[in-house]
């Protein structure tokens, strides 16, 4: 499971190089890594390049099926509600990640709508996997950013 995060928090540096925010996903299918990607958002000035759905997109083609039922997603920092929309609708299976998301993290969300019977997927959650590397990248980050 480290490993899986450590290949994702070196994508999550990758996105630095262009003033992205650090964030970075690696997606597994049977101990095999499937799509890998990071935040470009701030790269392509386009809203919904956030890592978790260029990761799905890449998995998806590379499946040639929108399902990535056996899927699982390691991902830097919480993802958000319009990522956790795509992780229910690819239904990928579980998602670890690092770090909360404070100000925009939904993750937990997904299983209490499950729960409204707003939606029909469960998601296995895992968290504070590799936190602290996760959470220095973040801080170095948005204090570089304010100097």
């Amino acid at each position: 499971m480290n490993n899986y995060m450590k290949i994702a928090l070196k994508e999550a540096k990758k996105s630095i190089k262009h003033g992205d925010v650090p964030v970075g996903v690696v997606i597994v299918e049977n101990g095999k890594i499937i799509s890998k990607a990071h935040n470009k958002k701030q790269k392509k000035l386009i809203a919904t390049y956030h890592a978790e759905i260029l990761a799905i997109n890449k998995a998806c083609k590379k499946k040639k099926s929108w399902y990535l039922d056996n899927c699982e997603m390691y991902v830097t920092l919480e993802p958000c509600m319009m990522c956790c929309g795509a992780i229910i609708q690819s239904r990928i299976k579980k998602v670890i990640y690092a770090t909360d998301n404070p100000k925009f993290g939904h993750i937990e969300m997904i299983n209490i709508e499950n729960m409204n019977n707003t939606n029909n997927h469960k998601v296995e959650i895992k968290k504070d996997v590799l936190k602290e590397e996760s959470s220095k990248i973040l801080k170095k980050f948005f204090l570089d950013k304010r100097k």
